[in-house]
């Protein structure tokens, strides 16, 4: 009877983002000795193209048309598991350029904070309020923050208690309203986008400076996206060079150690545990921040935390909130 030879097994091949950590690696060598870690980590990122970063999922490279409703918009973004999208102008030209073919980029929270907007009554501190109407004609025209309409008071978020959504969710209003009639919540007209010969210090850069969660990544001659980077996407880029050199000079770091900026404890954003759940998306938007410590009422102890990718479930499943604010 023969005897079974069990033969070694081959290394699996790095990930993608992995060899980008190795061209670091590469890069890292070859820069000036007297330059500073932080100096030499700038030249590597800025010898890299963005091109380089590896493709994002098929399914996460979704665009929206501007006549899509908002019922419809939530139904994609969710079914994607993703928290926004391009919208297409589905008026613009075959052969339009990037910037004439995309009218902005649609997100729950955007969705969630101008229905509210527009369907609450005016505040008694503002009696001259527009209605639906005037709000959307204002949207149309560029009205580029939800505050310049005048129909937020700043208690307006403890209307929100009860079935509020429910309601919402299944109204005409809400079937009826087009991606394109909130474009005056839209942040960018269309986007901040990189080209691909742009490089990956560049889009660090941008994704710090503008507490943006991703980045478009357009080609110009065809005048598409070509790429979208996320935030999570570089956190894991990061995850995948461990133990490399140049990695290792800050990663093996405490966080006390990295230069981060301290803040104090009455400076924290933060929500109470007693606070409507959409003061919690309200203040991520306006800080444009991804999260927030949920601190016990009298105390300083956070008790969870809320995120915008919570947010989703106040359109698609609405009935969660039917007991709570």
């Amino acid at each position: 009877m023969g005897e079974a030879v069990v033969g070694e097994q081959s290394p699996s091949p790095r990930s993608p983002e992995a060899k980008l950590g190795m061209q670091v690696e590469d890069l890292w060598d070859t820069q000036e000795p007297q330059l500073s870690p932080n100096d030499k980590l700038n030249a590597c990122f800025e010898s890299i193209p963005v091109s380089a970063f590896p493709p994002a999922p098929s399914d996460q490279v979704i665009e929206i048309k501007s006549d899509t409703s908002l019922a419809e918009a939530v139904q994609i973004l969710s079914e994607h598991k993703i928290l926004s999208a391009p919208v297409v102008d589905v008026d613009a030209a075959e052969d339009a350029s990037w910037i004439d073919r995309y009218i902005g980029v649609v997100e729950f929270a955007g969705i969630v904070v101008w229905i509210l907007h527009q369907s609450e009554p005016p505040s008694p501190r503002s009696p001259h309020s527009p209605n639906t109407g005037t709000a959307l004609a204002a949207a149309a025209n560029g009205v580029t923050s939800l505050f310049e309409l005048g129909v937020l008071g700043p208690d307006s978020a403890a209307t929100t208690s009860g079935n509020f959504f429910e309601h919402l969710t299944a109204s005409e209003y809400y079937k009826n309203t087009t991606v394109r009639d909130i474009s005056g919540s839209f942040r960018w007209a269309p986007f901040l986008a990189l080209q691909t010969s742009n490089s990956f210090l560049t889009m660090l850069l941008l994704l710090s400076k503008y507490k943006m969660k991703s980045i478009f990544v357009v080609d110009l001659g065809e005048g598409k996206i070509e790429n979208v980077i996320t935030q999570s996407s570089v956190i894991h880029m990061l995850a995948e060079c461990a133990g490399l050199h140049w990695f290792e000079n800050w990663g093996t770091k405490k966080l006390s150690e990295v230069g981060l900026p301290m803040v104090t404890g009455d400076r924290l954003i933060k929500v109470y545990e007693d606070e409507p759940v959409l003061q919690a998306f309200k203040l991520m938007r306006k800080k444009r921040i991804g999260g927030v410590p949920v601190i016990e009422n009298g105390g300083n102890k956070a008790v969870g935390n809320i995120s915008l990718r919570d947010i989703q479930f106040l359109l698609t499943a609405p009935e969660i909130y039917h007991d709570y604010r």
